[in-house]
């Protein structure tokens, strides 16, 4: 059954959008909870504490993000390989954006820099953290959390390329969001226009806000 899934054009189609429609549930949390780093020190060091430490969190939820993470990176580019090779008519330079949008024919592209993100983040925040817990194995201290993100955006240069990131994800999503219901079946529903409306508003409130999130601490830091 599993090889008859991914085997079939819409049946990768399928897992692409449920692995993206995870993401984007993962993508809110996140923002979640590193907004509250503008609002209250405390608190984004509370629950920050408790995501690091949780047992559930570290050894089950993250791993399977990852998993998510690089299914849904590697689904996308099979996809591309196999609808550039399965192509039989093509098109005018010209005549593209009569066939579709920017940033559908471009998903490759800002997919790719945000992966290029994705490990630039790694290095930042991941990386630290496993080296700081199992390496150094330094005792836990539940009010470092906020420190590190303002240290981390006293840089001008990483907050240009989180900003730039983010950009690149805003565009991404304008056609994701949508993209991602239409292959689990609502491309043709009354739900349509709503989801429309609610994937713009997604794509640019949550990227907007992630760059609000690094100025903020930048501007705060001078």
């Amino acid at each position: 059954m599993s090889k008859q899934l991914f085997s079939g054009s819409i049946g990768r189609k399928f897992a692409m959008a449920l692995s993206a429609l995870f993401l984007i549930i993962f993508l809110l949390q996140h923002f979640t909870i590193n907004f509250t780093s503008v609002i209250s020190e405390g608190v984004f060091n509370e629950l920050s504490h408790f995501m690091g430490t949780n047992p559930l969190v570290q050894f089950l939820l993250q791993p399977i993000l990852m998993f998510g993470v690089a299914f849904h990176f590697i689904m996308g580019f099979v996809l591309e390989v196999k609808n550039r090779s399965s192509r039989e008519v093509k098109y005018a330079m010209n005549n593209g954006a009569a066939n579709s949008s920017w940033m559908s024919r471009n998903m490759i592209w800002s997919g790719l820099f945000i992966l290029f993100f994705l490990g630039f983040h790694f290095y930042d925040f991941w990386i630290p953290e496993m080296n700081y817990k199992y390496i150094e194995m330094k005792p836990e201290d539940p009010t470092r959390y906020y420190d590190e993100v303002v240290h981390m955006f006293n840089n001008p240069v990483r907050v240009a390329i989180y900003s730039l990131s983010f950009v690149f994800l805003s565009l991404h999503l304008l056609h994701g969001f949508q993209s991602a219901f239409q292959s689990i079946g609502a491309r043709y529903s009354k739900y349509t226009p709503a989801i429309q409306k609610i994937g713009r508003l997604y794509a640019f409130l949550i990227p907007a806000g992630f760059i609000f999130i690094a100025v903020f601490h930048y501007i705060n830091s001078l």
